[in-house]
């Protein structure tokens, strides 16, 4: 779960339902809005140009989405389960530094990798 302090909303990784889904914290509604389907989503993050950063533990890779976006572009792994440097096993929670670098927690290889910009 993150907040987005721009909008005040809610962003949360629905991991049971099989996607991402934003919340507002404003209008008192009871309905969420669907930002991403079908994915194994377990971390999320956003960083200060309000991109947001979605762990999918079934694809073992780390995308980044514009709000608007459905199927955002691979930033960190993708290249099948595994422990080699360009794969990730079971990816979980994320940070995001202010030079759009990012760390994800890469959870049955029991390391963190760090991936550059770029």
């Amino acid at each position: 779960v993150l907040i987005d302090k721009e909008t005040d909303n809610l962003i949360i990784c629905d991991h049971g339902n099989r996607r991402v889904v934003r919340w507002s914290r404003r209008s008192g509604t009871t309905q969420g809005e669907i930002l991403i389907n079908n994915i194994q989503c377990v971390g999320v993050a956003m960083d200060d140009q309000r991109y947001v950063y979605v762990s999918d533990v079934g694809k073992h890779e780390v995308r980044r989405y514009q709000l608007s976006e459905k199927n955002g572009t691979l930033v960190a792994g993708g290249n099948g389960q595994g422990g080699g440097l360009s794969q990730l096993n079971w990816p979980r929670y994320l940070f995001v530094d202010r030079q759009q670098n990012v760390y994800v927690s890469d959870n049955n290889n029991h390391r963190v990798m760090k991936w550059n910009k770029g």
